[in-house]
């Protein structure tokens, strides 16, 4: 039988190997565009390892990452269809299925940077209103990442290609309430695998950032 400590390694050698090796896929100008139309799957994956890797509480889990889909669905349904929230944008093809124009894994991908993002500060011993505040920026500085090569990536487009300012705000509202909720559930657990998580897709999105801003 696997010991936890082997188990989290394996688990966190295979985010860093998959993620490797999509980052190299998108960088290769023959394949970037079959590597980018499987983000889908790639979520995917990314999800069951988040589920595979909860230390405690996991029925509660299911509970947040289902809270969160719905959330995030709902936002991105009332961003999409009215510019309410976010600004005026409408999403490309490499995210998969749509729901009245949203792909159903924007829900999923909530979830995750949430999870991902909270997990950075278990460790610290400091207020828990702090942790949600820091948390929630993390968030914010995911997307700051993403933001730049969504339309590279056909992820999605803005109007007139201007990322407004108003997008990060309502990222952070919508963050804040995601993250509340994570502690109000009592999820927070120091998680070696989430924290590599966020690592890594900060690094994956830098690269691609790198590649199309400065290469592309």
């Amino acid at each position: 039988m696997i010991s936890p400590v082997k188990k989290e390694s394996l688990v966190i050698s295979i985010v860093i190997l998959f993620y490797s090796i999509g980052a190299v896929g998108a960088l290769i100008p023959t394949m970037s565009d079959w590597f980018l139309s499987l983000t889908p799957f790639n979520l995917l994956l990314t999800l069951l390892i988040l589920i595979f890797s909860k230390k405690s509480k996991k029925f509660h889990f299911f509970l947040f990452l289902l809270f969160t889909f719905i959330v995030g669905i709902t936002v991105e349904l009332i961003g999409v269809h009215t510019g309410l929230l976010f600004g005026n944008y409408t999403y490309g093809n490499n995210l998969g299925p749509k729901f009245y124009q949203v792909p159903l894994i924007i829900g999923v991908n909530w979830g995750i940077v949430a999870v991902a993002s909270s997990a950075f500060f278990a460790r610290f011993k400091i207020a828990q209103i702090l942790k949600i505040f820091l948390s929630t920026l993390l968030m914010v500085i995911l997307d700051i990442l993403i933001e730049p090569i969504s339309g590279y990536t056909d992820f999605w487009y803005w109007e007139n290609n201007l990322i407004p300012i108003y997008n990060f705000i309502c990222w952070f509202l919508v963050g804040l309430f995601i993250q509340a909720i994570f502690y109000l559930l009592k999820l927070e657990e120091q998680n070696k695998v989430y924290e590599v998580l966020l690592i890594t897709l900060m690094i994956f999105f830098m690269v691609l950032n790198v590649h199309y801003l400065w290469f592309g």
